[in-house]
């Protein structure tokens, strides 16, 4: 029976069938940075699941960059019996969005609403998302990304009070088009009179 070390980082489990019938386990571990370990741990028996979608038509060399991270990603989605777009938010959910959930649950909604508080994790987020989706050679930002962060929207902000932009009061939009329309014929009129007097003057 294979077996696998745990490390203490965090790990996690992906259970999928190929289009021949088989389900594989795949074992991951992530220190929540990027870092993705990858085990390879299969286990195989026959299994009526089947999952749509081709394989990924990728290969390991069709990575963004030679990173160790980013070939881990690549050789993942690679052996990944679903669409690319189902492997990209596969690794989303684990390595993206679980540090960034673990963290807003420490936090109280009050706190949440204070931009100081979240910055960093929203920026880390975007950051994760956008290095994962150049790895895999997927344009950033893409529907996924933009659905992540909706979702992210409406779970943690939506009752976050916000400022919104209004019409000035009737009284300062007055001032603000009576003054010019006034001040053209005192303009007007300095003109001319200015002029009267340049001429009498000669």
């Amino acid at each position: 029976m294979p077996c696998c070390t745990q490390s203490k980082k965090l790990s996690f489990n992906i259970v999928h069938g190929d289009q021949s019938g088989k389900t594989h386990l795949y074992s991951f571990s992530s220190d929540m940075k990027g870092a993705l370990g990858f085990i390879g741990v299969f286990l195989s028996f026959l299994s009526d699941a089947t999952y749509g979608g081709p394989p990924w038509p990728y290969t390991y060399a069709a990575c963004g960059n030679n990173s160790q991270n980013c070939g881990q990603y690549c050789s993942f989605c690679s052996q990944y019996q679903g669409t690319i777009m189902d492997c990209l938010s596969l690794l989303f959910e684990h390595l993206c969005l679980v540090k960034f959930r673990n963290t807003m649950a420490s936090l109280n909604d009050t706190e949440w609403c204070i931009w100081g508080n979240v910055r960093g994790l929203y920026s880390n987020l975007s950051l994760c998302t956008e290095q994962i989706s150049d790895c895999l050679l997927i344009p950033w930002p893409n529907p996924l990304v933009e659905e992540t962060f909706v979702n992210i929207h409406s779970t943690f902000f939506k009752e976050c009070p916000s400022e919104e932009l209004r019409d000035p009061s009737p009284a300062i939009v007055f001032a603000l088009v009576i003054t010019p329309i006034c001040l053209i014929p005192v303009m007007v009129s300095l003109v001319v009179l200015k002029t009267k007097n340049g001429d009498g003057s000669s």
